[in-house]
């Protein structure tokens, strides 16, 4: 049923996709892909996972394929750079076709992260990826695309009667897009009744989204990598009508917010997409 919805990614071989991101200027994540894989033990992490190219062409293609235009991304790293990449594609393609949505954080890309080391590390790879570009125009076009960095710390919550884990600090933004794949469950702070996700036989377990899905617009999507037991946590508090995927070849679960449209400029919106 989500599919009539959701544009999903068609599948490429290995050749394809190194293709895809060489062709993209981005030689740096063909090579580091081929990092030693970690090891299913290995769970707290002391650097940055290495990066997958099948999940971050299917992140660009979620991003195009569904014509979306603002993102949260709860994490941070290379899947940063694909948003961006994904932004100035729509951006150059569509941009002339929105001026009657009611969207005013257009083609903006908003991270947040409770780590700030991966925040400085996502930047690095932002500036480093501009400074590579030779054409003065298409750099232009990235130059415009507004990425908010926000640091926040993350600590144990209840929501419900529920533990929980919760950022103290949220964007002030309505997206469209929103891909789920932090916080890291050890690095949270705080304690409830001596309870924490920072146990090996414990899992992350986000609410934030539930906090604000009243305010998300009909046909947002969202994308949580892995993190099965937290997505079945928003499955079950989730109030409105939402159409799920567990994707288990790619290890992701896909939400589309298949709610009645809130009015003429949510049709306009919803429109849009499907045209």
């Amino acid at each position: 049923m989500i599919k009539k919805f959701v544009k999903f990614p068609k599948k490429i071989n290995l050749k394809k996709n190194e293709k895809f991101f060489l062709e993209k200027n981005l030689r740096d994540i063909v090579y580091k892909s081929k990092k030693r894989p970690q090891g299913v033990n290995d769970m707290i992490i002391k650097e940055p996972y290495k990066p997958e190219l099948d999940d971050l062409y299917r992140l660009y293609n979620f991003i195009t394929l569904n014509k979306r235009t603002t993102i949260l991304e709860f994490g941070s790293g290379y899947s940063s750079l694909i948003f961006l990449l994904a932004l100035q594609h729509n951006k150059k393609k569509y941009f002339n076709k929105i001026n009657s949505l009611r969207r005013n954080n257009l083609f903006e890309l908003f991270i947040v992260d409770n780590e700030k080391k991966y925040l400085v590390l996502t930047k690095k790879k932002i500036l480093n990826f501009k400074k590579n570009i030779k054409d003065k125009k298409l750099r232009k076009e990235f130059d415009n695309i507004k990425i908010n960095f926000i640091f926040s710390d993350c600590v144990m919550t209840m929501y419900k009667g529920n533990y929980a884990t919760e950022y103290t600090k949220l964007p002030l933004c309505n997206p469209d897009f929103i891909y789920l794949d932090a916080p890291d469950q050890f690095k949270i702070k705080k304690k409830i009744n001596n309870f924490t996700t920072a146990h090996k036989d414990m899992m992350p377990m986000a609410c934030d989204i539930l906090k604000f899905e009243n305010f998300l617009t009909p046909g947002t999507i969202i994308v949580v990598d892995g993190r099965a037991a937290n997505s079945e946590f928003l499955l079950n508090n989730f109030k409105r009508k939402w159409l799920y995927l567990n994707d288990k070849i790619h290890d992701q679960h896909i939400f589309y917010l298949n709610s009645p449209a809130l009015g003429k400029y949510n049709e306009r919106q919803l429109k849009f997409y499907k045209s």
